[in-house]
């Protein structure tokens, strides 16, 4: 069951009051409602914790980026601590489950922004029909981390769990050939360019992934998952069985986590019903292909994305929109290590111009040091030390990830750049202006 919201300070991660359907057999409705109480009293920021993030934006973005980082992993390791370790569990009806406190479990995307919660099955509760078969679960919903942003790209996050349900259907090896695929893909797809960057990653779908799943009886679409009230949307995977898309199957056999396959050859209308989140649509889909026109009903909290119906994507923009599309359409060209080379000889060179700089600074007065520090707090110290410890960062995760946190502190140095000039265009005013006042010139420093 996934969390609502990017945890952002705005918008934090929340649960529904409204347990899914797939765990109702298994929880109380009562004490899960309280469970989610408690949890999303967690979950939830404080108001100086905004407050200060705000402040930092203005000041310097990466600092502001950290600390909502920093502040992101505190929530995360507290659900966690919660669920492990101070809950009772009460909310599960299998009593293995509550006197060991283990039927729950919270896990999170790397990029700190999707969260999820896993339930385990106690080994007193299992029946003829739970758990039920894996096929049966379909059509069920992989949603992506991250918001397609620079800093959190979108992301499919394959832990063990994930990996070991669909090893039942798909060998493990090609399950994770496709993850690492779509990850490719997907690092690639922008916000604010959604309809464009989503194209490579429908194509991809239909020339390599589907073609290698459909051997195996599965089947996976884009989709877009409607998200909590404040406007919030987020993307993933709609997994389903090949099987939908040629026959009936019965009503019983269709009770997914909300998600639901459209396929061109199928008539589909959506009813919206009104129970609040998590929104349920039912889905009405029409086999033209069967007899009588056979009809399968879903419940779907989102839509699939497809050729047709991917312009009618919603994109906010920003007053940054033209820097953003230009720097994201800015690419490196060159082998690795020759751009490994390059930027190892712009970090010596920022270095040293940061050397001169402060020397030069202070051979003035240290009020001018300490002015030209504080026009953006550290913008011209840290891009060094982080672009070293980016260059030299083991592991390829690692280092994409200290690439991105040295690129905003590289981009924010500018700032100091525009200050140089200027001070220099300052300093051939006043050189003008001390040649027509003489009394200007014992003020008059060296260039």
């Amino acid at each position: 069951m996934y969390f609502m919201g990017p945890n952002s300070f705005s918008e934090p991660w929340h649960l529904p009051h409204t347990p899914p359907e797939e765990i109702r057999e298994i929880v109380y409705e009562g004490a899960y409602n309280i469970s989610v109480d408690e949890i999303n009293a967690i979950a939830a920021y404080h108001w100086w914790e905004g407050a200060i993030y705000t402040i930092l934006s203005i000041l310097a973005y990466p600092l502001a980026w950290s600390w909502q980082q920093w502040r992101r992993r505190m929530k995360l390791q507290q659900l966690r601590q919660f669920v492990r370790s101070e809950y009772d569990h009460a909310c599960l009806r299998s009593c293995r489950s509550r006197a060991l406190y283990e039927g729950l479990k919270v896990s999170a995307s790397s990029d700190l922004m999707l969260a999820f919660v896993d339930f385990f099955l106690g080994g007193d509760e299992k029946r003829t029909y739970l758990p039920p078969r894996f096929p049966q679960r379909f059509s069920m919903a992989i949603i992506f981390g991250g918001d397609g942003s620079y800093m959190a790209p979108f992301s499919l996050q394959n832990d063990n769990i994930l990996a070991s349900l669909m090893s039942k259907l798909v060998p493990p090896t090609n399950w994770y050939r496709l993850v690492a695929g779509l990850n490719v893909q997907l690092r690639l797809v922008r916000r604010g360019r959604l309809r464009i960057t989503f194209r490579p990653v429908l194509r991809w779908l239909g020339t390599h992934a589907n073609p290698a799943l459909r051997n195996h009886g599965v089947c996976i679409e884009l989709a877009l998952f409607h998200g909590s009230s404040g406007g919030h949307c987020q993307y993933g995977l709609l997994v389903y069985s090949v099987e939908e898309e040629n026959g009936p199957i019965s009503v019983e056999n269709t009770a997914g986590v909300g998600r639901t396959e459209l396929s061109s050859s199928l008539k589909t209308t959506y009813i919206q019903n009104q129970s609040g989140y998590p929104r349920e649509d039912v889905l009405l889909t029409l086999d033209n292909q069967s007899n009588g026109g056979f009809a399968k009903e879903k419940r779907s909290c989102g839509e699939v994305i497809d050729t047709n119906n991917l312009q009618m994507l919603e994109e906010k923009r920003d007053i940054f929109y033209l820097l953003s599309f230009f720097v994201h359409n800015t690419k490196p060209v060159g082998h690795q290590d020759l751009v490994g080379l390059l930027i190892s000889i712009l970090l010596l060179e920022d270095l040293s111009l940061v050397l001169l700089t402060f020397l030069q600074l202070y051979s003035v007065s240290l009020v001018d040091v300490v002015l030209f520090l504080s026009i953006v707090p550290l913008g011209i110290l840290l891009p060094f030390p982080v672009g070293i410890n980016a260059l030299f960062g083991h592991g390829q995760k690692r280092s994409a990830g200290l690439a991105r946190f040295y690129a905003l502190w590289n981009i924010t140095s500018l700032v100091n750049v525009v200050a140089f000039l200027c001070g220099y265009f300052n300093y051939n005013s006043q050189s003008s202006l001390s040649k027509r006042i003489p009394a200007l010139q014992p003020w008059n420093i060296n260039m």
